[in-house]
């Protein structure tokens, strides 16, 4: 009988590390918020080479086109898998793995920054929406515990430790009193799926798709977890911005970051591509449903972002996928652009 009780704890624990989440998939425009407090559930590369040894990508990469594509890394086409059959979360749709035909196409190296974006507003005076909407969503570490208890019942159902927040927006990413100074180089977050296509359309770009998406972070390796490999941490050096520690109380950043880092802080694989994983989610242009002709249909987002740790949101690997809606917004998620080669 003890060995049963024992054999049914390890299986609940095992259940509830397999189905937690971060919630960032939760944190739309019509999220509903919590309106008493929640128990929170106890949650707790191979050596990369210079692109110059890189013969196959060299190969793909004339000289003509690096001044025009400035800041972006062409991709090589082809047949390639995308997806597993080995998916963490099946819920996520992350299998079959399947094989995809693609073209040539540029994708940028970088994450879209603050000072990109700023560039964008300036020209266009764009709006977001989550600047029109008034609020966006901001993660718990960033609120002091007295505004915590202020905004108690702007907590997001069974994911209390995002915040609805007034004033939040891409100016002032990190709460209503902060500002961009200091981040100009680290990624522009509180963007919706609207606000990342607008700046796309403005920059002469587009969103990736997800199989695109997909195959610039495999690198050019077939069945990989992580751009670089199936290690996360090669020779015990830290290739992307996740979280260490206990979530949601206790990131320990050993990677050197508590919140997002610098577009161009780690270079991840052989395309010569930074934050691919980690750091911000990236939107895509996929629908979530195929023929979802809703109002604001969900998208396909990548890459995980720095709230990502295995224990409960093991979706920094390449074939990971989540979603929102395309009005959503929050500090984790961002966008980087793509072009037809």
């Amino acid at each position: 009988m003890g060995k049963l009780k024992a054999a049914l704890v390890l299986l609940a624990i095992f259940s509830h590390q397999a189905n937690a989440d971060c919630g960032c998939n939760k944190l739309e425009r019509d999220a509903t918020v919590a309106e008493t407090v929640v128990e929170e559930p106890a949650q707790q590369v191979c050596q990369q080479q210079a692109r110059n040894k890189n013969k196959h990508y060299r190969d793909y990469y004339p000289e003509e086109t690096e001044e025009e594509m400035e800041g972006m890394s062409l991709i090589p086409g082809g047949s390639h898998h995308v997806g597993t059959n080995e998916p963490h979360f099946k819920a996520d749709q992350e299998s079959p793995e399947r094989l995809v035909k693609l073209n040539d196409f540029f994708l940028d190296k970088y994450e879209v920054s603050n000072a990109n974006f700023a560039e964008f507003v300036e020209a266009t005076n764009y709006t977001t929406e989550a600047e029109r909407f008034g609020d966006s969503f901001i993660f718990k570490t960033l609120l002091r515990p007295e505004q915590q208890a202020e905004l108690e019942d702007y907590r997001v159902a069974n994911a209390v430790w995002w915040y609805k927040v007034s004033g939040v927006n891409w100016r002032h990413p990190n709460g209503i009193d902060s500002n961009l100074d200091g981040l100009e180089q680290h990624p522009v977050v509180h963007v919706s799926w609207r606000d990342a296509v607008a700046y796309c359309d403005w920059a002469g770009k587009r969103l990736p798709s997800e199989a695109e998406w997909e195959v610039a972070c495999r690198g050019g390796k077939q069945r990989k977890l992580f751009p670089w490999g199936n290690k996360l941490m090669p020779k015990d050096k830290h290739w992307l911005n996740i979280w260490q520690g206990e979530f949601p109380d206790g990131n320990t950043q050993e990677d050197g970051y508590q919140f997002t880092c610098p577009v161009d802080r780690f270079r991840q694989n052989n395309y010569d591509l930074y934050n691919i994983v980690g750091n911000v989610w990236e939107w895509t242009s996929d629908l979530w449903q195929a023929g979802d002709t809703g109002q604001s249909p969900n998208r396909v987002k990548k890459g995980g972002s720095y709230l990502c740790h295995k224990s409960y949101c093991y979706r920094y690997r390449c074939a990971a996928r989540s979603q929102n809606t395309e009005d959503s917004s929050a500090g984790n998620l961002g966008f980087r652009c793509a072009k037809n080669a």
